[in-house]
């Protein structure tokens, strides 16, 4: 019983922290804004900013809560011991019975998307999503989503029975490769859920391309997706690993943005390529699936804890939950403390790239524009910030690019 208390006393304390974190968002709002970010918003925009988080805020709670409810109710009446009992005496159907649950429970959330992407993304301007995309959305997200976990499940029940103790290494190994080979696919995930065409020649295909071929990068393709299907929101990346580079540019930030802009931004994520920052966070992604590998270590060996939810025998499912669900979330403060810090510093040396390569104007105006399209918050809290910003503020890369100006 003690076992089952401690799961349930970890998952009370999961959604409290999202409680706090929600309340500390919208605190935000009474904060003074920093004079180098005052014109991002006017009067009426920055009202309607204000408002927007709010809402987006106050939904997040109620949607943590409920999310919350559902587990408490599968912990506390062993809903998922019984659930699996339901697919016989065999370890990986009764695994595949507790993640179809786990899927099934997490089902609760999808009427709050709904309400999020279809009501108040829809009042304040951002929302393009139709009915049936939001719905094929969904429906992708659920099978990808169960395909992933019944893949970690069926590598650690056979690791841990192959293997003993020594899975704690080889499930941070296989666990970091499997992340790292579906951020090599992404871009084919994506076009699941958009589609993608060239982007035309002109100017800013030809800076593009050079500011890539100057640093030493091979440009593969250079494709402009259409997000405006979904969101008046602006985004950009690089797709693939090691020197040749796609460039995926959201259609929505063409529309915002002039040529300087746009080369500014991938000025600054060349920065990242060319400080491995990409390499250091896959060194951090080692060691962070280790800790989990430890926490997995751990819950393997307490038949007691499987016990008190009503399994008759290890649940590699129901461990799976138990680690992600309850330890993994207490350690993510911690964890995203130094894991947080470390990116925020890259995001500093990235910038000071940009400016090197002269555009430090150009970053900043791009900067304001991205947060003003996407109703970035100017003033977070610092606490906030240190505890869930993988960016530093803009204020503060603001700041730090006239400084990086002044020292050149």
């Amino acid at each position: 019983m003690i076992w089952k208390i401690a799961v349930i006393a970890a998952a009370v304390l999961v959604w409290l922290w999202q409680l706090f974190l929600a309340r500390l968002s919208m605190r935000s709002k009474d904060r003074p804004i920093p004079e180098n970010v005052r014109d991002v918003y006017d009067r009426e925009t920055y009202r309607r900013r204000l408002l927007y988080s709010v809402e987006k805020n106050r939904l997040g709670m109620v949607k943590a809560t409920a999310g919350f409810a559902v587990d408490l109710v599968f912990l506390v009446f062993n809903v998922y011991a019984a659930f699996a009992g339901l697919f016989g005496p065999d370890p990986w159907p009764q695994m595949f019975g507790v993640m179809l649950l786990f899927l099934i429970g997490s089902l609760v959330s999808i009427p709050f998307d709904w309400y999020d992407t279809m009501r108040i993304e829809q009042k304040y301007g951002f929302n393009r999503t139709k009915a049936g995309t939001f719905a094929a959305d969904r429906i992708k997200e659920l099978v990808l989503r169960f395909g992933l976990l019944l893949g970690l499940g069926s590598m650690l029940m056979g690791l841990h029975q192959s293997f003993g103790d020594w899975m704690i290494l080889l499930f941070a190994a296989f666990a970091t490769l499997i992340l790292l080979f579906f951020t090599f696919i992404y871009p084919l995930f994506t076009k699941l859920f958009n589609k993608f065409k060239p982007l035309e020649d002109g100017e800013l295909k030809e800076r593009l391309t050079a500011l890539l071929e100057k640093n030493g990068y091979r440009v593969r393709a250079i494709q402009v997706m259409d997000a405006s299907r979904r969101s008046t929101k602006a985004n950009a990346y690089f797709a693939g690993f090691g020197r040749m580079k796609t460039i995926v540019l959201y259609d929505t930030l063409l529309e915002i943005m002039t040529t300087d802009e746009i080369v500014a931004v991938f000025a600054h994520e060349l920065g990242h390529g060319l400080h491995r920052d990409t390499l250091r966070n896959h060194i951090l992604l080692f060691f962070e699936m280790l800790v989990i590998g430890v926490l997995a270590w751990g819950v393997l060996k307490l038949p007691a804890l499987f016990a008190a939810f009503g399994f008759p025998e290890i649940n590699y499912g129901f461990a799976l939950i138990v680690i992600f669900s309850a330890g993994v979330e207490l350690l993510w403060p911690l964890m995203g403390l130094v894991s947080n810090r470390f990116s925020r510093r890259a995001e500093y040396r990235a910038d000071a790239h940009a400016v090197r390569e002269g555009c430090g104007e150009a970053l900043i105006s791009a900067l304001k524009k991205l947060a003003r399209q996407n109703y970035g918050d100017l003033s977070p809290s610092p606490l906030l910030v240190a505890l869930t910003y993988s960016h530093p503020t803009l204020a503060q890369r603001i700041e730090a690019i006239h400084r990086t100006e002044r020292d050149a």
